[in-house]
């Protein structure tokens, strides 16, 4: 699953994400695939982006990583020319066209009515389907009415740098899902902040002070009939830390997308979930990448695993191409 994290600051853009590939294999299993994967990506000279979730999509030669589909992105697109928002928009658009939800959806259907089945219980009506999303009602073996739902595994991508005229954005691309802008130097109260996608349960509970598994609580449902989301939402804000985005050094910010990545990775290693939700996978670690991208400067590798050959590392980026 992974964690990529964005910190904006008056200084500059930082990206950061781990190494490691996880999956389930036949039998349900959790298992890390690799610690070697790479999830953080220059796109060109001004704008990055990091890739979480689904870590690999069918292909006409096999089964490929996200990655070689980054490389086929920037072959047919002409980058360089795209400003931040263009670049998020033809790459939700390019792996909309690669990732075949819509089918995962149909078989995600199939299987929870062979779930219900097999636990005796009854599916009531039809499926409330949104993008990636299946929302259900079943009755239980005493007879009373349950909602339940499901949802396809997403990739998730967060696009960030600087346009020519030296303006600044973040978006994440949700797939299947939206495209949601986060950061814009041309919009007040949008300037400086964090952003993050993947196994983000940690670093908002860091942050702010709880995460999204706190909405299916009872209590706080009730305190949403009374209130309504966006005010328990709002108040939810007071358990955010204070933190001073636009004074942030970009070392600072660096050590803070460190830290957060390596809080979570190092949680997962000794927990297995959250009590109202076991099981999990522990789908943070490896190294740590770090982009930095500085208006006058572009984007630069702050650090970057290499290849070993013979015992020597190789950066395959500074390596000639083939003429």
């Amino acid at each position: 699953m992974s964690l990529a994290i964005n910190a904006t600051t008056s200084s500059g853009i930082v990206l950061a994400a781990d190494s490691r590939q996880s999956y389930r294999n036949r039998k349900g299993m959790a298992r890390i695939g690799s610690d070697n994967a790479s999830k953080l990506f220059q796109l060109n000279k001004r704008i990055g982006c990091a890739i979480t979730g689904l870590a690999f999509l069918p292909s006409s030669g096999g089964i490929k990583d996200v990655s070689a589909f980054v490389d086929e992105f920037k072959r047919i697109e002409e980058v360089e020319r795209l400003s931040v928002e263009e670049v998020a928009n033809k790459l939700h658009d390019f792996f909309e066209n690669k990732y075949n939800w819509k089918a995962r959806l149909r078989s995600l259907k199939e299987l929870i009515q062979k779930d219900l089945e097999s636990k005796g219980l009854q599916l009531i009506g039809d499926f409330e389907e949104g993008r990636g999303i299946l929302k259900f009602r079943f009755k239980d073996k005493a007879g009373k009415e349950q909602q339940g739902a499901g949802s396809v595994d997403k990739i998730d991508i967060l696009v960030a740098g600087f346009n020519h005229d030296g303006s600044y954005q973040v978006f994440v691309c949700n797939i299947p899902g939206e495209i949601v802008k986060r950061r814009d130097s041309k919009e007040r109260g949008k300037e400086f902040g964090a952003s993050w996608i993947g196994q983000t349960d940690v670093t908002s509970r860091i942050v702010l002070g709880w995460d999204a598994r706190m909405f299916a609580l009872p209590f706080v449902q009730e305190e949403i009939n009374k209130l309504g989301e966006e005010q328990v939402a709002q108040q939810l804000k007071g358990l955010g830390y204070q933190i001073s985005w636009g004074t942030m050094t970009i070392q600072d910010a660096i050590d803070f997308c460190t830290l957060v990545i390596r809080t979570t990775e190092a949680i997962q290693r000794f927990s297995d979930g959250v009590r109202m939700d076991p099981g999990d996978i522990p789908g943070v670690g490896g190294e740590i990448d770090i982009a930095v991208i500085i208006r006058d400067k572009g984007f630069i590798w702050a650090k970057k695993k290499n290849i070993l050959i013979d015992g020597e590392e190789i950066d395959i980026d500074q390596l000639p191409d083939l003429k």
